[in-house]
């Protein structure tokens, strides 16, 4: 059961309460490079990205969220560091919302600023504490980076945007080590209502940190604690989403879209079962359907194995089954498995109604 959250909304897409867990990621281009930037974002946008964030290291990149805005579908939120100025421009440029650490934003007065404009613009605020980030006292009471440490400049970092009286707040608290950070959202999901934002910091790779993220996503997300989710990968952002979306998927907390489960290969394997798998996995991000699709390597098992599945095809010598829910429709020769799977999908509608 998910834990209750507030409801916090950004642009048109609103977290906390009973809203779907939403999907971010976060752009890698020179945010002042329109172009490129919102060549991205609609990338991911067709990947399925619900919100997006941008950095805002100078004045020209704030700036650049004006006509970045004009040309993309989804929120927009401004990733700023140390300097106040960046976030009252990037607000006043049509950012959705903003990601600040208010202990490195500079005095009160500028933490005051930035949450005046915030107020008079109904902007939420994301307060971002990682282990990277954790203040001197806190490692000497703690004896170092620990959950406890995180939760605890977390809430002293809402607590000074409280101050001011604002409260239009979301809280991401965030580790590369995946067994403290699911430790800390357990620890902080006890102490407020604020949604938060879950993610496993600095993950790795496209591999490793898938990995990382589906184990420590997997933990946190299981136990109701969670509003919108990041999959932080070195590599292309829409593999970031198109992770998220799985993880979410085998969790049960999202529907749509095509399932695809494939077997591992074996001996008895005589079609290139990988590179076919890769392509229907590919291939079905085309359709619209709430379905799973099995790719299996041979027919000895096979058409058991795919019985679970709506649909599903099978590698032989030569030729291959299509089958549907267990039972085989058709033999069709091995180097037309994909197109005749494409074609059963594209009738998948019409078949059903």
């Amino acid at each position: 059961m998910r834990m209750k959250t507030r409801e916090i909304t950004i642009g048109d897409v609103t977290i906390g309460g009973n809203h779907p867990i939403a999907i971010q990621s976060m752009t890698n281009t020179k945010t002042q490079d329109v172009q490129a930037t919102v060549d991205q974002i609609l990338r991911l946008e067709r990947a399925g990205c619900q919100i997006v964030r941008s950095t805002v290291p100078d004045m020209e990149a704030a700036k650049a969220f004006s006509e970045i805005k004009k040309q993309i579908h989804i929120p927009l939120v401004a990733d700023i560091h140390f300097d106040y100025r960046l976030a009252i421009a990037a607000m006043e440029n049509g950012a959705d919302k903003i990601r600040i650490n208010p202990g490195n934003i500079g005095s009160p007065e500028n933490l005051k600023a930035v949450v005046d404009v915030a107020r008079e613009r109904n902007i939420p605020i994301r307060v971002g504490v990682n282990s990277g980030s954790l203040e001197k006292n806190l490692l000497e009471k703690y004896g170092g980076v620990t959950a406890e440490g995180l939760v605890e400049s977390a809430l002293d970092k809402v607590r000074m945007i409280e101050e001011y009286g604002y409260h239009n707040l979301v809280i991401s608290i965030k580790s590369s080590d995946v067994l403290m950070c699911v430790r800390a959202h357990e620890l902080i999901s006890t102490q407020t209502d604020y949604p938060l934002h879950v993610g496993i910091t600095e993950a790795g790779t496209v591999f490793s940190g898938n990995i990382k993220s589906a184990i420590g996503l997997g933990l946190i997300l299981h136990q109701g604690i969670g509003d919108t989710i990041r999959v932080s990968l070195t590599g292309d952002p829409v593999e970031e989403i198109r992770s998220a979306k799985q993880i979410l998927r085998t969790l049960g907390l999202r529907k749509g879209g095509i399932e695809v489960v494939s077997c591992p290969t074996c001996g008895r394997t005589s079609i290139d079962l990988i590179s076919l798998a890769n392509q229907v996995e590919t291939m079905v991000t085309e359709f619209p359907l709430d379905i799973k699709v099995a790719v299996m390597g041979c027919v000895v098992n096979g058409p058991g194995e795919a019985r679970e599945a709506d649909l599903g095809i099978c590698g032989g010598k030569g030729e291959g089954l299509l089958i549907r829910r267990g039972e085989v429709i058709r033999r069709v020769p091995e180097d037309q498995l994909l197109a005749a799977l494409r074609r059963e999908l594209a009738q998948w509608n019409v078949k059903t109604d």
